[in-house]
């Protein structure tokens, strides 16, 4: 109530982007008082509780819903996003070099679709500054992904240095890694998920961490973020690829370039949407990648999620974990306790002890 009463009618008369700086430096700078984190986890934070409690690729999320790239893009805020009852959550997508990202305006919010659309493109300080920040965290509440992408000006025959190099720098310091290939917002970015160009970059990619695994005396496990703009024919290669590549899971999905029944007229501008209108595509990808791997290939679905019902309904399809954002700037922090409640309710509803066990159910 306190963040829809009065914080959310002061950030929506705001300048988007001017509102997302204000949110990042708020949770930064609350954490920096003494005491502050601790007010934070009392008024939004999420009780543990063994039923939605997740292990996966070798560690523990207190709980299922995490928070999805692009809202912390330079790790500066990861300690107050901590707080606020998130179970993981990714930072970035960080690029090897600082850069400003795409001309203003670039965010949008369209109310009445409960959506919004961004055309950033990968605007961050770079894997250096990242490095320090996340250096700095010396006890993390919950797993950390870093989103790492490649930087415009790199051409996509050489865009495997680019990650690369974010491994190199960022290695130490994630607990695990996710492959941006599916942006809208990069030109061209997306035609790295096909094809010979997909099986090249992943292979580069797994070579680069196999190295940096040996050299600290640690193994840390990799994903990729897929779109939903892609045939049905498509997404099937693409996840053979993926699935013999040695990858650790998909994400599901990136933002949508399709603008099907939207009514605000910021739909017009250029650039990806996030929010309810990918709700159904997204878990329509979750589904085929879950049916073709046969539920081997874990996967985290993002997109549309604003309720415990959409966040079921993508587990039931196949996602072992789940990720929000768009319904953070709608909703405000409190989504993450509705989140929790609601799924228990409906593990309890159909009988499930652990959320596990309706992973994919709708397959079965």
């Amino acid at each position: 109530m306190l963040y829809r009463n009065l914080a959310k009618p002061l950030f929506f008369k705001m300048d988007p982007e001017k509102a997302h700086h204000m949110v990042i430096g708020g949770l930064h700078n609350a954490n920096a008082i003494p005491g502050g984190s601790g007010i934070m986890r009392s008024m939004y934070g999420v009780k543990e509780t063994p039923d939605l409690a997740v292990d996966l690729f070798g560690m523990h999320f207190p709980t299922p819903i995490g928070l999805a790239a692009g809202l912390d893009k330079n790790a500066a805020a990861v300690e107050g996003f901590s707080s606020i009852g998130f179970g993981f959550m990714e930072v970035g997508t960080v690029t090897p070099l600082g850069q400003p990202g795409n001309d203003l305006p670039r965010l949008f919010r369209l109310p009445p679709d409960e959506a919004l659309l961004n055309r950033m493109g990968f605007n961050n300080e770079g894997a250096q500054a990242m490095a320090k920040r996340l250096s700095a965290l010396k006890n993390r509440r919950i797993p950390v992904a870093v989103n790492i992408g490649k930087n415009k000006v790199t051409p996509n025959e050489e865009a495997y240095k680019d990650y690369q190099s974010c491994i190199q720098t960022l290695f130490p310091y994630g607990d695990f890694f996710v492959v941006n290939i599916s942006s809208p917002n990069t030109p061209d970015l997306r035609n790295l998920q096909y094809g010979s160009e997909l099986s090249s970059l992943i292979g580069h990619i797994m070579d680069e961490m196999r190295i940096q695994s040996e050299r600290f005396g640690q193994s840390k496990h990799i994903l990729v973020k897929i779109a939903p703009d892609v045939t049905d024919a498509e997404l099937e290669s693409m996840v053979e690829a993926l699935a013999s590549s040695g990858i650790s899971g998909i994400i599901a999905t990136n933002t949508t370039i399709g603008r099907e029944g939207l009514k605000h007229p910021n739909a017009k501008e250029t650039g990806g949407i996030s929010g309810r209108p990918l709700r159904s595509r997204s878990t329509e990808v979750i589904s085929r990648v879950y049916k073709q791997t046969g539920g081997k290939l874990p996967i985290i679905g993002s997109g549309g999620v604003f309720s415990a019902a959409d966040a079921y309904e993508k587990i039931r399809a196949g996602a072992s974990l789940v990720e929000i954002y768009t319904a953070l700037i709608y909703e405000g922090p409190e989504v993450n306790r509705k989140l929790h409640a609601g799924l228990r309710e409906l593990l309890r509803r159909d009988g499930f002890n652990h959320i596990t066990e309706a992973v994919g159910v709708n397959h079965r």
